[in-house]
């Protein structure tokens, strides 16, 4: 397939993944301070279990070229980018000062059963399959926060929490630095790997795009993990 073949298709998988009943019951909501402390750190952890995972595909991959990539992906996330000089687990940390919550308590997190789950399936995910249906499946939840996809719902997944962070509890973009940067980063992220797929992919067109299939199925999990906790309080 040429890019713009491998675009639309992994569009359609990532659209079909978010419009899902647990993405809804997510959304659904409504955030308050203790909830959102829910949201937050469990997100942090999602992130910071990421830099494994792409540290797995990386090692599967013989391609020199894409462990580049994915090297300057990660040097955004773990060292610097434009929105944070110390990556972006930082995000998290000023995030959580404003729940009023300490760096320790924001790094020191306690997993859901859901998110224990999902991030050992994606852990195997990237760790035992092959390298090309690896970042399919990272690339998938990155597609998740393309604005662009999701015109209809009012953006992509960080961008909508966002919303909920600023009308549920009237706080400001520049309170919730992690939302704001995901709501951009995250579209140029995706989009880097895009001709990896077109270069590398072309022959495993259906494991690939049901890698992403599968890891969109995972991400529903843990929305519906987060929505769960959420309510319960």
């Amino acid at each position: 397939m040429t890019e713009q073949e491998w675009r639309e298709a992994f569009g359609r998988v990532v659209v079909e993944g978010v419009k899902s009943p647990e993405f809804d019951r997510f959304f659904s909501v409504k955030f308050t301070r203790e909830r959102a402390k829910i949201s937050l750190l469990q997100l942090g952890l999602f992130i910071k279990h990421r830099r494994d995972c792409w540290a797995f595909v990386s090692g599967n991959c013989p391609e020199m070229s894409v462990k580049q990539q994915i090297l300057a992906h990660e040097y955004d996330e773990i060292v610097k980018d434009r929105y944070s000089d110390f990556g972006h687990m930082e995000l998290i940390v000023r995030q959580a000062r404003t729940l009023g919550l300490t760096p320790e308590q924001a790094l020191n997190v306690e997993p859901l059963p859901s998110t224990r789950a999902t991030l050992y399936a994606w852990g195997w995910m990237t760790r035992e399959r092959p390298w090309l249906e690896g970042l399919a499946a990272l690339m998938a939840t990155e597609w998740g926060n393309d604005d662009r996809l999701f015109e209809d719902l009012g953006g992509g997944v960080s961008r909508r929490e966002g919303i909920r962070w600023v009308e549920d509890m009237g706080l400001q973009w520049e309170q919730i630095p992690n939302l704001s940067a995901h709501a951009e980063a995250d579209e140029a992220h995706g989009e880097m790997f895009v001709p990896v797929l077109a270069v590398f992919g072309n022959g495993n067109e259906q494991k690939i795009l049901q890698a992403a299939r599968e890891s969109m199925e995972l991400y529903r999990v843990f929305r519906l993990g987060l929505a769960l906790a959420m309510e319960a309080i």
